[in-house]
């Protein structure tokens, strides 16, 4: 633990210093929470917990009564956040970094912090194993003359490995694959703070390779300058006429639409295809339905025709693990038994 606060606390990572104080929104059982207590307490920082006060207007609220200035969260959090203060605007400016961990934030969310709030958007990844901070997506010195939408586009990735965090990619047969922005393999990664086996349980070759990297279950590119882009899960990812659809991707696309405020979509059996997607979505604020023609449209430019979902299916809410993620163990549940259909 103290060599990942350690890790935490570098300068290109997320740098904390006496000056912050720091909000995490998740349980303190969550991985997300584990590493930014010890930052605090190493550097003199304030932290802040918010309690039961997970709701959006209440974390606006005490984001601008006690100036936070790095607040760590999930985007469906974020997501909130960012109608409520829309809505009901306040005073954020005291943050220098909203931190989005547990998923990917949509860029198109990404750009509205920025662009219409002026707050500056922190990806981060990492999970459990990681104890838990692995990577960091903070702009670097040669992006300084990029235009915003570049800078968005570098701000959407997972970012580059922090000192401490060895990573690389590797193919189904184990062979590394090269940094190149486009080819996709499984994440691995070793280092001090990073699994070596799991409590009383031999290590298997489903979790550690033989030279001792970890598993991660993630698939990701990543780009010749080291910022890895997470394309889904393994368990996620929806295989179709033997071809890799993202459904990350797809969800990415969906909650930029007007329309939507969340989208999770998931692979659904079909006899001649052997998997399709299938996306769920929550309507916007105001927004009674979402009319499916219009969102296929709008997917069709990013998409090719065998990648786009079969059906949207519009929910009143998606259904959320305990620290906000999307649950899609639930909702593949709710669709074998027949619960997933438009009225």
């Amino acid at each position: 633990m103290y060599l990942h606060t350690l890790g935490v606390c570098q300068a290109n990572s997320l740098a904390v210093t006496e000056a912050d104080t720091i909000l995490p929104v998740v349980p303190q059982f969550h991985a997300m929470a584990w590493g930014l207590p010890y930052a605090c307490l190493l550097n003199g920082a304030d932290i802040l917990m918010p309690g039961p006060h997970l709701q959006p207007a209440a974390l606006a609220d005490l984001i601008a009564e006690h100036r936070v200035t790095v607040a760590a969260g999930v985007p469906t959090i974020w997501t909130g956040l960012y109608h409520e203060l829309k809505a009901r605007p306040r005073d954020i400016s005291s943050i220098r970094a909203l931190v989005v961990g547990g998923s990917a934030m949509p860029r198109s969310l990404i750009e509205g912090y920025e662009k219409e709030l002026g707050v500056s958007v922190c990806h981060a990844w990492g999970m459990t194993e990681l104890s838990p901070l692995g990577t960091v997506s903070r702009l670097q010195g040669h992006h300084a003359g990029l235009p915003d939408h570049e800078q968005w586009d570098i701000k959407a990735r997972q970012g580059y490995p922090i000192g401490g965090v060895e990573m690389r990619l590797v193919n189904d047969q184990g062979a590394e694959l090269p940094w190149d922005g486009v080819t996709m393999g499984e994440v691995q990664v070793r280092g001090p703070w990073i699994i070596r086996q799991y409590y009383k349980v031999e290590p298997s070759p489903e979790q550690f390779t033989a030279d001792g990297w970890f598993r991660t279950g993630d698939v990701a590119t990543i780009s010749p300058d080291g910022y890895m882009s997470i394309t889904d899960r393994t368990k996620d990812l929806i295989k179709s006429g033997g071809e890799w659809i993202s459904s990350v991707a797809l969800e990415n696309t969906l909650m930029a639409h007007p329309q939507v405020l969340e989208a999770a979509v998931i692979a659904v059996p079909d006899t001649r295809w052997g998997e399709r997607p299938l996306a769920c979505v929550v309507c916007a604020p105001g927004v009674d339905r979402v009319d499916e023609a219009e969102l296929f449209e709008y997917l069709t430019p990013h998409f090719a025709k065998f990648q786009l979902p079969d059906r949207v299916v519009t929910m009143g809410a998606i259904p959320k693990t305990s620290v906000g993620k999307f649950d899609k163990k639930v909702l593949r549940q709710q669709y074998a038994e027949g619960k997933l259909a438009n009225d």
